[in-house]
């Protein structure tokens, strides 16, 4: 029996049906019908610590939601729990696959991924095309005059601004083609018990943008206590939300919203141009650092018990939930690499393992600039003083007593002294660096 020509759609971190470029190009190029898959990717999952891990538990729902909206129109995902290359030979041998369409990542692994997939396709004649989506704009698509990337954020942003202002609005209506998937009853989604995990009920927010919230960012974006974030940043990761729309809605809205967008674009064009950032340091002298590393002191400062009452309520809230608001974790970074002299790379790796929002690129660089090791950082002596920022952004101790219920003044032992703590890293840093220079 002939297999059938059909096209291959590959969902990978844009777990959405509407407004998908890469969906887009495969439902209005594709001369045979398209087939909807996704991949569990054992590479990714195996390593995951926490059965429990909820990141999987979004994943999974957000790709039951393709799947419903896919049946209303006759059409079903195709989802296996194996490495890519298995999942794709197993497509191979069901089906005349003439092209296969997807959307560009970014991070070191997906370009390898990506690299073998579209070998396996070339070696049998078929075409591997990836589209922009995650992004506005992405790999050298705003560079300096001589043709380097930026390192500064500030010059990024403005040339970011200019080109995002200069053309009408782009949008990709993947929704209207939905006549063009290939017919086929619902294929049942692989278990999340199946592959080993558990579904972890936690509070999923909104993918639509709360114009309320986003016009007073400015006065609410460092507050803990309050519901003063979009929250968008876990749909930003995984693509259930269009990053088209949210910059079209930053721009009308709110300037210093759009700018964090513009700083999670900064973040993935350093990750694509300086991939060596992933293990190093952005400024490799930083490596020289002689890291302190007691695994008492980190294992106290990832259970919350410093005795330093905003970088215990940050981390409670992180173990508790997955997140942790953006103010918050500045200070429990520098808290880390500058009051404990901990290699940020154990902070870096311990958020990785918790954040619902994990971005690999946005991880790095922000965990980097706490350091001040990364492009555009904070100097090293810039050290943030938790009491100072506990009196200016949780004043009445809301959000402190909200993650540590037991809070009385007086009744957390602090690990370290900060006068002590402030001193002692600016020694170790200044000696260290004057030592690489």
């Amino acid at each position: 029996m002939a297999r059938p020509a059909v096209s291959l759609f590959w969902f990978r971190r844009d777990l959405r049906l509407t407004d998908n470029h890469g969906l887009w190009q495969a439902l209005t190029q594709s001369p045979v019908p398209v087939i909807p898959v996704f991949v569990f990717d054992t590479h990714i999952l195996d390593p995951l610590p926490d059965p429990a891990d909820r990141r999987v538990t979004f994943i999974h729902q957000a790709l039951t939601t393709i799947q419903i909206t896919l049946a209303d129109h006759g059409a079903s995902l195709h989802v296996l729990h194996d490495i890519p290359e298995n999942a794709f030979n197993t497509w191979l041998k069901h089906y005349d696959i003439r092209a296969v369409y997807t959307n560009e990542d970014y991070e070191p692994y997906a370009r390898n991924r990506d690299t073998q997939i579209a070998g396996l396709l070339k070696a049998k004649g078929i075409p591997f095309y990836t589209f922009k989506d995650q992004v506005i704009f992405g790999k050298d698509e705003i560079m300096k005059r001589d043709g380097k990337p930026y390192t500064v954020f500030t010059p990024y942003s403005r040339i970011w601004k200019e080109h995002n202002h200069a053309g009408k609005k782009v949008r990709f209506p993947s929704e209207k083609f939905s006549d063009r998937f290939w017919p086929t009853p619902p294929i049942p989604i692989p278990t999340l018990k199946k592959m080993g995990f558990k579904e972890v009920p936690f509070d999923i927010p909104s993918p639509h943008p709360d114009q309320k919230i986003i016009r007073r960012y400015e006065e609410t974006r460092n507050l803990p206590y309050v519901n003063g974030t979009s929250r968008l940043s876990i749909h930003l990761r995984f693509g259930t939300v269009s990053v088209r729309e949210l910059a079209a809605v930053a721009s009308r809205w709110n300037e210093q919203w759009l700018n964090e967008l513009i700083w999670r674009e900064f973040f993935m064009m350093i990750l694509w141009h300086f991939p060596q950032v992933v293990t190093s340091s952005f400024k490799l002298q930083y490596d020289r650092i002689p890291w302190r590393n007691i695994e008492s002191e980190f294992e106290a400062w990832c259970k919350g018990e410093t005795g330093y009452p905003l970088v215990d309520a940050g981390m409670r809230e992180l173990n508790a939930t997955g997140f942790m608001h953006n103010r918050v974790r500045m200070v429990v970074a520098s808290f880390l690499t500058k009051h404990l002299l901990i290699d940020w790379r154990w902070g870096e790796a311990y958020f990785a393992d918790k954040l619902v929002d994990y971005e690999l690129s946005s991880n790095n660089g922000n965990w980097q600039w706490a350091a001040g090791c990364g492009c555009d950082a904070a100097p090293y002596f810039r050290i943030f003083n938790p009491y100072e920022q506990q009196r200016k952004f949780d004043p009445d101790m809301v959000y402190i007593r909200r993650w540590i219920p037991e809070f009385r003044a007086g009744n957390l032992p602090e690990i370290v002294e900060h006068a002590f703590a402030r001193q002692r890293a600016l020694d170790v840093f200044k000696q260290a660096l004057q030592e690489a220079s």
